[in-house]
């Protein structure tokens, strides 16, 4: 287990994580195109909302730096 003052590994970081999850289905939106179509309106935009929410839940959670 790492103390504070060492922090942990960046990936370790579910922040990194979800941020990166992101960005890859992202890019893959942009690329293809195919995840709106397959979605529900609905869901797409509250997946645009989610992800804001869901770094802030983090952010507060976090307890450790990155080293």
């Amino acid at each position: 287990m790492t103390t504070p003052a060492c922090g942990k590994c960046w990936w370790k970081s579910r922040t990194l994580w979800v941020n990166a999850i992101a960005a890859a289905l992202v890019a893959l939106e942009a690329s293809t195109g195919v995840l709106q179509p397959r979605l529900p309106v609905n869901l797409y935009a509250a997946l645009a909302v989610a992800l804001p929410v869901i770094n802030a839940v983090l952010r507060v959670l976090t307890t450790q730096a990155l080293k």
